[in-house]
């Protein structure tokens, strides 16, 4: 008797789930429009829920990873050489830079570095397959700038700011180790080991993730919603300004120094994406005051426009070539 079971590799259902993920922005702004109606709707979701989250997203990025992609780095040491250099250089420096030059506060200081610290996450993959790119360089990117963010990080964020506020550098790490290792590690485990668990889950990840991301942004808006209001465009210029250099010198330098157009618009991804969400946990769990959390939060949405706007450009651009 023929097996009657439906193939969700190529059906209705799997098609679904990746129209749905690739309108992650869209998800996004919906939910920081109304955390910022109704803060009361989101409110349950704070404390705990956010670390959690941000665990779930790291988990279902590891599930897509095996022991083997690892090697990937040999294909293209380079590349990837490149791309890790601009984003625990470029991003770092540039966010210190702007927060002297549109003269933040303290606390929005300290969480635009602290944001631009961070490596990319897992929408930038999903904004390199929207625009036609090196997805495998992307993937690639995300692992080995996530790995390094154990160190880098907390390193960065306290050499930068610490003359600014006390950081705790040893808290930093802890926090990164368990929210970031420990389930990338977990995640590339169950993929390695029990790789038909992960087929089973792996076309629904995606989706979770685009919807905790989602929910950890308009938690973090939400709760800062008069904060946020009162505090003038300054902050949101300045991340704008954070991200849209981190695209444009990502670009430049690259292209420079590769040589390849689609290589350097791939790495232009990584560098100008960050992994928000883990930004917002670290300002949680670290720092005394909650504003510091909120460049982050900003950060999750104006990224993500901003890639969604690339990714259309360098579409149209790969699908004429």
């Amino acid at each position: 008797m023929p097996d009657r079971g439906i193939n969700l590799s190529g059906s209705f259902v799997v098609i679904m789930l990746s129209k749905l993920t690739s309108l992650f922005p869209v998800w996004v702004i919906l939910a920081s429009v109304i955390a910022l109606i109704e803060p009361a709707s989101i409110a349950w979701f704070n404390g705990p829920f956010i670390t959690y989250g941000l665990g779930f997203i790291m988990l279902g990025m590891g599930i897509t990873i095996n022991v083997s992609d690892f090697k990937q780095i040999l294909k293209f040491p380079s590349w990837v050489g490149v791309g890790l250099a601009l984003q625990f250089t470029v991003m770092p420096l540039f966010g210190y830079f702007l927060g002297y030059l549109f003269k933040l506060p303290t606390e929005y200081a300290v969480g635009l570095v602290l944001v631009a610290c961070c490596p990319g996450g897992t929408a930038s993959n999903v904004i390199a397959f929207l625009a036609k790119v090196n997805v495998a360089l992307s993937v690639c990117m995300t692992v080995f700038s996530t790995s390094a963010a154990i160190i880098l990080t907390p390193l960065l964020t306290s050499t930068l700011v610490g003359s600014r506020v006390d950081v705790d550098a040893l808290g930093l790490f802890i926090s990164t180790l368990k929210v970031v290792f420990v389930p990338v590690f977990l995640g590339v485990m169950i993929n390695t080991y029990w790789p038909q668990a992960t087929k089973k889950v792996v076309n629904f990840s995606p989706l979770v993730a685009v919807v905790l991301i989602a929910l950890i942004v308009s938690s973090v808006i939400g709760s800062q919603k008069e904060q946020i209001l009162s505090s003038g465009l300054n902050i949101l210029y300045a991340v704008v300004c954070l991200h849209l250099g981190g695209f444009v010198f990502g670009y430049s330098i690259a292209k420079l120094l590769l040589k390849k157009t689609n290589v350097a618009r791939t790495i232009s991804i990584e560098v100008g994406m960050q992994n928000s969400g883990l930004g917002v946990v670290l300002a949680r769990n670290n720092f005394a005051s909650p504003l510091t959390a909120i460049p982050s939060a900003i950060s999750s949405l104006t990224h993500c426009l901003i890639g969604s706007i690339a990714a259309a450009m360098w579409r149209s651009k790969n699908e004429k070539d």
